[in-house]
């Protein structure tokens, strides 16, 4: 294959960076999982998200789309860790909703948002990894993060609906749905093949929407 980009999204614990190393590996691609913690806005975030949330997603939004931007510069093909797209569509939406947002921040933030995403190239394919909360919150005990422990369940649910809804009007790019409680592509080899040859082919324009 030519070189191609391709942004792996999906819920907190869904398991993201654990296919984009797996995928990585298997393709020969360069992986980039992207960090968090470099904010300097999270902590005053999460003392007070009302006062907060504006300046912590602005610098969310600035840092991946200089990485989207770069990974396009990439020589060889690349898998990202989640989209510069779910910044915005989830998660600054998600705040929004709840009240951590007011009207005219969460409006200023879209403008930027839409007019920057619409002229930079998107990725060849976006691999959306969907799974139930019964499922996240397994996986999310299991890889055992201590900040993790207590996430609410209803926080999980908001997101994956924010989520689906994104995608199901998403046009910029192919989607590749896998149903990520049905496939244990860490523990059955088998299962890595499946998605592995669903990507091969979704990139060879074979209309294969999901997986699972």
């Amino acid at each position: 294959m030519n070189k191609r980009f391709i942004a792996i999204a999906g819920n907190v614990g869904v398991g993201k960076s654990t296919l984009t190393r797996l995928l990585a590996s298997r393709l020969g691609w360069e992986p980039f999982f992207e960090a968090v913690d470099d904010n300097p806005y999270l902590a005053d975030f999460y003392q007070d998200m009302s006062r907060w949330a504006f300046h912590s997603q602005i610098f969310f939004l600035s840092r991946r789309l200089r990485h989207h931007h770069e990974l396009l510069q990439r020589e060889g093909s690349v898998i990202q860790d989640r989209s510069v797209y779910e910044d915005a569509e989830v998660f600054a939406r998600n705040l929004y909703e709840q009240g951590a947002m007011d009207e005219r921040d969460y409006r200023s933030y879209r403008e930027l948002y839409e007019v920057l995403s619409a002229v930079l190239p998107p990725p060849d394919l976006v691999i959306y990894l969907r799974a139930d909360v019964p499922t996240l919150l397994a996986r999310i005990r299991q890889r055992g993060r201590d900040y993790e422990r207590h996430i609410d369940p209803a926080y999980l649910a908001r997101l994956n609906r924010l989520y689906d809804a994104w995608i199901e009007g998403f046009t910029l790019s192919p989607v590749l749905t896998i149903e990520a409680a049905d496939l244990d592509f860490v523990a059955h080899k088998d299962h890595l093949d499946r998605i592995e040859a669903a990507v091969r082919d979704r990139l060879a324009g074979k209309d294969i929407l999901r997986l699972g």
